[in-house]
């Protein structure tokens, strides 16, 4: 055998004798060695052959044609079936994700809680709740969560066209959310938010293994296993689906028939129908008055937008996602682009220039304070409101002998940050879309650099030229993160690290006192050996307003005609800004001991959501949305004792405070400031007005002349509505836009 050259059979049979002694004539020939080329050598055939041949070789290719022909014959699952798992599959998820959101409960004594009450503050017990409410309250969110999930189920379907494969994604994905989602609520207090995935695209996904605590470990693997044996179940299920398809498909020889026509149509339509639904009522949800917002609003929707985790908790982390995915900021203007930009640009330049000759000091010479107090305003402006003791004597004093006035607030009740991003960055809410309800929800997370006045101490100082003190939750509007994008060094909060220092309460009052906030910027400003931009957010008035005070002198001094109830509110609010009052006096009496200079910037941001009586007279609209304001500078500035006078700072808006407060300075400006500037001098305060805190959002712009009368935008001067159509292109370009103004100088101070 090894003698044969080649496979060729002999040409006549032979003896085993003569086999052994001839050997079989080679037929040369150009055919025979290509063959040869081409063929294993005979010994490895006949091997092969009879390996083939052999009991265990021949049962295995039976079993192979056995499961061929089963493959072939196995029955299709009927839709029916698709939609009892996608239904079971959605509604698992839904919950999943929901769980997310809850923790169970401690308490300092177990024993004084009763059974039912645990039960029903445990997560099981918050889970059926969020469930039940279709037929305990008519509050249709669960099922909301339901339809929102399916619509992204349907997109996995449609255009991956294998429910199996499409219900293992599917899976996957929200189980993905759901354990990431826990992990951020239990670390931060805060669910996953849209921006949040800027992290991964920035190319950081390898570092969120980094990010998981320990006690988080167990669900993480746990999570893994299940979606491990989920997915071999699902592959399972699809190879043994007899509808390989969920709708019938053929790439090769689309046209062959009339049926393949119809189911390739078939696919493609339902395919493009469920993706353009669902970017639909994510592109819509956060904006008033279109489908998916009136839809949604429904079946139970009410956007909390003051605190991402209440939203995710009372809407459903999915909704409260997709609502903060796309909000629309604002039109573009018809004259925006790069020459128009620029030569905005070199205008107010040249403006700034011409008004920095004749001032003599520096914004940075200064430590600039920048106080929101939670809902301070004068009760005694409310129309209705009677009181026979002042609450708020010492700034009614100091009002006369430094600049002050009313700045008109866009809310009532509500919407601190709204306030609060327009006395940062200038930009003013009024010229927003009407579906920007919250700019630190909707539009600062997906900024890369949102310009801030602190940034001009920056500028001078570095990284520690501002900081930022809040004596609540870091996670309120987001304000940890937006907070580290305009650049403040360090935001110290109630649960920062380090924790705020000072944190002492008055009486039974849950809130941190003002004078225990105070206390913080104080420290701030004497440890350091620079100036600084210094940003607090006080809590002592934030609602509600219960009878935390002992010794509450308001309840005898209030004579108003009101209802007891409505009285009982007034009265404790009145308590606590008159505290505010004589807090705020001592802070700038210490501030006065300084040898150093320091302006303070002080507002109120809105006015309490407790004069139901008042708020129900449409002629007091303008009353109801103005809070008082006044900018001080100590005895070592060069700005102590100034006072602008009442046609300029009479009334104002709060995203007029830092031009407002450079004027007060004698600082120079940079272009940005310089607009801003003759802006607030044509319409000197400019706000969006709404009603209430649950219509965000809602309301129409009003422009106050100095006077502070309304004035129709009609009749604005030709010189105002120029300026007005420059304020719309920066805040354009500044929130929306190119960014063109940011290579331009436009922010700097020269």
């Amino acid at each position: 055998m090894d003698d044969i050259q080649n496979d060729q059979e002999p040409s006549a049979q032979k003896s085993g004798t003569d086999m052994e002694k001839t050997e079989v004539p080679a037929v040369p020939s150009k055919q025979n060695d290509d063959q040869q080329s081409n063929k294993l050598p005979l010994p490895f055939a006949l091997n092969f052959s009879i390996l083939m041949a052999s009991k265990p070789m021949v049962m295995l290719a039976k079993a192979i044609s056995f499961l061929r022909t089963l493959l072939k014959k196995r029955p299709r699952c009927p839709y029916t079936l698709y939609v009892v798992v996608m239904a079971m599959v959605d509604a698992a998820a839904v919950l999943f994700i929901q769980w997310s959101m809850y923790e169970e409960p401690t308490y300092a004594d177990p024993d004084a809680v009763d059974d039912t009450t645990k039960m029903f503050n445990s997560v099981a017990g918050q889970l059926t709740k969020f469930v039940a409410q279709m037929w305990m309250e008519h509050n249709y969110v669960w099922l909301l969560n339901f339809l929102v999930l399916g619509m992204v189920y349907l997109v996995l379907i449609f255009v991956l066209n294998r429910f199996w494969v499409a219900t293992a994604l599917f899976s996957i994905l929200t189980s993905i959310y759901a354990v990431a989602n826990s992990i951020k609520v239990d670390l931060r207090n805060e669910p996953i938010i849209p921006s949040d995935l800027g992290f991964l695209s920035s190319g950081n996904g390898g570092e969120i293994t980094s990010f998981i605590p320990k006690d988080s470990q167990p669900l993480v693997n746990g999570t893994i296993t299940m979606l491990i044996w989920l997915t071999i179940i699902c592959l399972a299920l699809q190879l043994i689906d007899g509808r390989r398809c969920v709708i019938s498909f053929h790439w090769w020889c689309p046209f062959r028939n009339v049926k393949t026509i119809i189911g390739n149509c078939t696919r493609i339509i339902a395919a493009v129908l469920s993706v353009t639904l669902l970017w639909s009522f994510t592109w819509n949800l956060g904006v008033n008055g279109s489908w998916s917002y009136k839809w949604a609003k429904s079946l139970g929707d009410d956007p909390l937008l003051w605190s991402t985790v209440v939203d995710a908790t009372y809407n459903g982390p999915t909704v409260g996602f997709l609502r903060l995915a796309h909000a629309k900021t604002m039109d573009k203007p018809k004259d925006y682009n790069k020459e128009t930009m620029e030569a905005l640009a070199k205008r107010y330049k040249e403006s700034a220039q011409a008004t920095n000759e004749a001032r003599a000091n520096n914004l940075t010479d200064s430590t600039v304070v920048m106080i929101l107090s939670e809902s301070f305003s004068d009760p005694t402006r409310v129309p209705g409101v009677e009181l026979t003791e002042d609450p708020i004597p010492n700034i009614h004093a100091l009002e006369g002998t430094t600049t002050s006035g009313l700045m008109l607030s866009p809310g009532i009740g509500g919407g601190t940050a709204n306030i609060e991003h327009q006395a940062l960055t200038g930009l003013s809410l009024a010229l927003f879309d009407n579906s920007m309800q919250s700019p630190y929800q909707e539009l600062v997370p997906h900024q890369k650099t949102p310009y801030t006045f602190n940034q001009i101490w920056n500028d001078a100082y570095g990284k520690n030229g501002s900081v930022a003190f809040h004596p609540y939750f870091k996670n309120m509007y987001l304000r940890d993160s937006n907070y580290k994008k305009f650049g403040f060094s360090k935001l110290y909060s109630l649960d920062s690290k380090p924790p705020i220092t000072h944190q002492d309460h008055i009486d039974s009052s849950p809130y941190v006192s003002d004078a225990a906030s105070y206390q913080n910027v104080l420290d701030s400003i004497n440890s350091n050996d620079h100036t600084q931009f210094i940003q607090l957010v006080t809590m002592q008035n934030h609602a509600p307003y219960n009878d935390f005070y002992a010794d509450n002198q308001f309840k005898e001094a209030d004579v108003s005609q009101l209802s007891d109830e409505e009285k009982q509110s007034i009265d404790n609010y009145a308590k606590g800004i008159s505290l505010t009052d004589q807090e705020t006096a001592d802070f700038l009496n210490q501030l006065n001991t300084v040898d150093k200079p320091v302006t303070v910037i002080f507002y109120g941001d809105h006015l309490p959501g407790i004069y139901s009586t008042a708020t129900k007279d449409k002629n007091n609209t303008l009353v109801m949305h103005e809070t008082d304001y006044f900018i001080w500078s100590n005895q070592a500035s060069a700005s102590a004792g100034v006072k602008l006078d009442q046609q300029t700072a009479g009334y104002v808006s709060s995203n007029y405070f830092m031009a407002l407060a450079a004027e007060h300075m004698n600082a120079k400006v940079s272009p940005y400031l310089e607009m801003l500037t003759q802006v607030q001098v044509q319409m000197p305060a400019i706000s969006r007005l709404i009603s209430s805190n649950d219509s965000w959002g809602d309301g129409s712009t009003a422009y106050l002349d100095a006077e502070g009368n309304r004035v129709k935008r009609k009749d604005l001067s030709k010189e105002a509505k120029q300026l007005l159509n420059d304020y719309r292109l920066v805040q354009y370009d500044m929130s929306k836009g190119k960014g063109y103004l940011n290579d331009d100088g436009f922010f700097a101070v020269k």
